[in-house]
């Protein structure tokens, strides 16, 4: 095990055992290369002897005036290719014009389902022999960079050389140097306020998915098809110095880890958002410290919301600087964005964005669903009110032949007995009882118009035409839904006829 040393002006012993981390101790959030011209960033490589190297050109030159916070690796070729010796399906063709195409991913997150993400995960400082997915050995190879105590390898509890701090008490320190005056100014707001049970301390920003770092993962292709890890160190921390540079002002790299004990290569790197407040207090505020950065929205007509936010215009311009880096590097690449969420630490949450993705494509069919079948429930109410009102005439007609045939045909019955030879009666009395029977069948008649009238005028009632159309609504909607069910059903068991199993495909990223 050895302790990664950065370059300083006085030798260092390599093995002395760490202090503890003080707020005495502590430097800029920066990546800085004073006194030095730039070189090509993080060349690979260790140094067991107090005296500090840079890689230049396959030679060994010494160097000095370097901050503690410089992003480079100044060691030895030999041993660079022992500390970082993670097999590439890509190494030697990488670079080759016409060689294969590779995924450039770059996740975001700040919190899962068990809360905001713990940056125990990524310098290893829990029990990792309880962890499946984590090869112990190859944890030795890990590379961890803070903004206190710069480059150091695998934290091992029983080595004096083990990290100075943990991530997490780097965090918690820069927290509550940064933000102590705003956490106490807001505390002092509340009180005033009478609203002294919302007090806070600069640890419960940490706590706070608005207010906590955010994680980024870096990952240069997949478990069967990646890029060196050395080479997936220098596009990285490359693109870091230039997002220092432009946005350092803003945005603060607070630490960052290579993983080489999983199945592909990455980066898990932390970062906070910063500006100051209207009360002059420097504060943690994502969507300010964008804006003071001059980021806009990308509808700048619209509101600012999940859809539509200055984090998204800064993401996809870290795209282009990070995608330029890599192409500058020989790297060929695929151009279309992949988002996979926070795959790289929780498996449950890659999952679950996946599922967005295909919830959103449902919510969008649900809408063009629901407005299918606003129109049809329209036109039902249509319908239903046309039916109504034919049903009204259907049920007037009917009931004024109906009860016409059957009276006149009583009468018409009276007619044909009086008529009947069998009648004894005088001629002048039959003339008369037929011509009192023709009038009965008039007066009927009469009678019917008049009670058709009565009943169209009845069924047309607002009240009555109101509930005899929800019943007609009713029917109908019934027959829709038992007819789209039936569709449904006959789809479904069509498309379960058809469709064969896929096979499940592994993932690239496991944890």
């Amino acid at each position: 095990m050895r302790r990664f040393f950065f370059l300083q002006n006085s030798p260092v012993d390599c093995f002395a055992k760490p202090k503890e981390l003080t707020e005495l101790e502590t430097g800029r959030s920066q990546f800085v290369r004073a006194g030095v011209q730039r070189v090509q960033p993080f060349v690979h490589g260790y140094r067991e002897c107090n005296t500090p190297v840079q890689v230049k050109g396959g030679s060994l030159a010494q160097l000095s005036g370097v901050s503690p916070l410089s992003t480079g690796y100044y060691l030895t070729q030999k041993a660079a290719r022992n500390q970082l010796r993670c097999p590439s399906p890509l190494s030697g063709k990488s670079k080759r014009k016409g060689g294969t195409h590779v995924k450039l991913t770059r996740h975001n997150g700040r919190a899962g389902k068990n809360g905001v993400y713990n940056p125990k995960h990524n310098d290893r400082s829990f029990d990792i022999a309880n962890s499946e997915h984590i090869d112990e050995e190859r944890a030795k190879q890990n590379l961890y960079w803070d903004c206190y105590n710069g480059f150091c390898n695998f934290k091992n509890p029983d080595k004096e050389n083990e990290l100075s701090a943990t991530f997490e008490d780097v965090e918690q320190l820069f927290y509550r140097q940064r933000y102590r005056d705003f956490v106490t100014g807001q505390n002092e707001r509340n009180v005033k306020n009478r609203h002294p049970e919302r007090n806070k301390e600069t640890g419960d920003l940490l706590k706070s998915k608005k207010t906590c770092p955010e994680e980024t993962v870096y990952q240069i292709g997949t478990l069967d098809n990646h890029v060196p890890p050395e080479l997936l160190i220098e596009i990285v921390t490359e693109f870091m110095e230039i997002v220092n540079e432009r946005f350092g002002s803003h945005v603060h790299i607070l630490n960052w880890a290579l993983h080489l004990d999983e199945s592909t290569p990455h980066i898990h790197e932390r970062h906070v958002f910063d500006c100051e407040n209207q009360y002059g207090e420097i504060a943690p505020q994502q969507e300010k410290a964008l804006e003071a950065l001059g980021f806009e929205l990308p509808e700048p007509e619209k509101p600012v919301g999940r859809k539509n936010n200055r984090k998204m215009t800064f993401d996809s311009a870290c795209r282009v600087l990070l995608f330029d880096v890599a192409k500058k590097h020989g790297l060929q690449l695929e151009e279309e964005p992949e988002y996979g969420g926070r795959a790289y630490l929780e498996k449950q949450d890659y999952i679950l964005f996946k599922q967005k993705e295909q919830l959103a494509a449902q919510e969008q069919k649900l809408e063009e669903l629901t407005m299918k079948i606003e129109d049809v429930e329209a036109l039902v109410d249509e319908v239903a009110d046309i039916a109504y009102d034919k049903a009204v005439e259907v049920v007037a007609d009917t009931v004024k032949l109906e009860t016409h045939k059957e009276d006149i045909k009583l009468v018409e019955q009276s007619k044909a007995w009086v008529l009947s030879p069998e009648r004894k009666a005088s001629k002048k009395e039959v003339e008369y009882a037929v011509k009192r029977l023709d009038g009965v069948i008039a007066r009927i008649t009469n009678a019917m118009k008049s009670t058709i009238q009565k009943i169209q005028t009845t069924l047309m009632k607002p009240e009555v035409k109101k509930a005899g159309t929800e019943q007609i609504k009713k029917k109908a909607k019934s027959s829709i839904i038992e007819q789209l069910s039936r569709k449904k059903k006959e789809m479904a068991e069509r498309e379960v006829s058809r469709t064969i199993p896929a096979k499940s495909k592994k993932q690239d990223m496991e944890l």
